[in-house]
């Protein structure tokens, strides 16, 4: 059985003010740095507000509000309220922007006065400093209570650096907490109402042993251990977020920063995505999210149930989730109706042996041999008189399999020609949902 670690938990920051303070302006100046984490799937980058950054080797997840602002003008209060509600419950530090130039507005007060009685790290941050003239009107933002302001313009870059040390230096002491003993770490993620709430249910349900429920594990999280086939498995839950009239699509942004939270704690992530709805956007952003972790990976298609109301047989639905997650190939999909208890057991089976494939090792004369034979069949191409050489490879860590190749020239390695390498290293061992990583490493022989 695994021993227990600690898993790095990355802090959450979530920008948070009224309309037009600049929220989204600073989220993309922030998470625009040459050294942000930004993965470059097609189709997942499309109305992103939440996303893994990073700043002076600090790793975080940035949120930004902004793109959340849903409702209009005369119910701006409303609006900013609801998202300060859900950034207090799921963000570890909240940088509160306020616009200079408009002064203190009523809506401002409102927001500082929740903001205080939260108990979260806060950064009181005045925007749009464009000039000395305005810089003059920090001052007036002591009168909100809340420390000494930073002084930014987000969109000319001044002061952002400031910013930023303020933000690193109130993250937590600790990366992460300890994880239970088990032999696997199961997350369930998906959007709202896809049923990951009645998919732990059935999990845990009558024919299982639930061993406990596991509170405070990270954050707010409500963790349940079940045995099946003799293996613990640790389910982390990311339900708990219910709709509520027209905050639907701000409430799918929190979905996608709670599962985001519980890949980062997970081994294998099983994505659930609605049999009636198809798959989203938000769907192939989380999917990327698990793939960029380095963390394995089952699709589970759930409410089959309603099959025939979808109209698809499960071949043209797998077929279809195909063509969507294109850059996922090696995904197995599994169909599930956790209302009526169909297919967990396959779903459960299918996760173990992801974890399986992701911890594989394979031996190092076997890589080469692999490698090289590849190699014999299918010549590297050239570029002019530069011909590109494969001397060797190995595999240099596992979760995720992870492999080196020694070349002459590293960088004339193509894109296609290392699917194709990925490719013949799936054929011959398998690796059943689990991304592979690959370095390719300047070495003359």
């Amino acid at each position: 059985m695994q021993a227990s670690q600690v898993i790095e938990v990355k802090p959450v920051v979530a920008i948070i003010g009224r309309p037009n303070v600049g929220k989204s302006t600073l989220f993309n100046r922030i998470t625009g740095r040459r050294n942000a984490i930004v993965s470059d799937t097609p189709g997942t980058t499309r109305d992103r507000v939440v996303l893994e950054s990073e700043w002076s080797d600090y790793p975080f997840i940035l949120v930004d509000t902004g793109g959340m602002d849903l409702f209009p003008d005369d119910e701006i209060w409303s609006q900013v309220e609801i998202q300060i509600q859900y950034a207090i419950q799921e963000c570890d530090i909240i940088v509160f922007l306020v616009d200079v130039s408009d002064g203190i507005t009523e809506t401002d007060r409102e927001v500082s006065d929740v903001l205080r009685k939260s108990g979260k790290p806060i950064i009181l941050a005045g925007n749009k400093m464009d000039n000395e003239s305005r810089s003059a009107m920090l001052s007036e933002l002591y009168e909100l209570g809340m420390g000494d302001p930073v002084g930014i313009s987000a969109y000319h870059n001044i002061g952002v650096d400031d910013l930023m040390a303020s933000i690193i230096d109130k993250f937590p002491d600790t990366p992460g907490s300890p994880e239970p003993e088990s032999d696997l770490r199961l997350a369930i993620v998906g959007r709202t109402n896809v049923g990951k709430s009645m998919l732990i249910n059935a999990m845990t349900g009558e024919n299982r042993a639930i061993v406990s429920s596991i509170a405070g594990t990270t954050r707010d999280s409500l963790d349940s251990s079940i045995v099946y086939q003799n293996q613990k498995i640790q389910l982390i839950d990311t339900a708990g977020i219910r709709r509520r009239g027209k905050i639907d699509r701000g409430i799918e942004k929190y979905s996608v920063l709670r599962s985001m939270k519980a890949i980062d704690r997970c081994e294998t992530a099983a994505l659930v995505i609605d049999a009636s709805e198809h798959s989203t956007g938000q769907d192939t952003h989380i999917a990327s999210y698990i793939l960029d972790a380095g963390k394995s990976i089952v699709i589970v298609v759930n409410k089959w149930d309603l099959s025939r109301e979808v109209g698809l047989t499960k071949n043209e639905m797998e077929s279809e989730i195909r063509k969507r997650y294109k850059f996922a190939p090696y995904a197995p999909i599994c169909f599930t109706s956790a209302l009526r208890s169909n297919g967990i057991n396959i779903l459960l089976d299918t996760a173990i042996d992801a974890k399986k494939e992701w911890c594989k090792e394979i031996p190092r004369a076997e890589i080469r041999k692999t490698v090289m034979t590849a190699v014999s069949e299918h010549i590297p191409p050239t570029h002019g008189r530069k011909e590109l050489k494969i001397y060797s490879a190995l595999q240099d860590s596992i979760m995720p399999p992870s492999f080196t190749f020694f070349v002459n020239h590293s960088d004339m390695v193509h894109f296609s020609y290392k699917r194709y390498l990925e490719n013949q290293l799936r054929d011959s061992y398998g690796f059943m949902g689990s991304p592979i990583r690959m370095r390719f490493q300047g070495w003359k022989k």
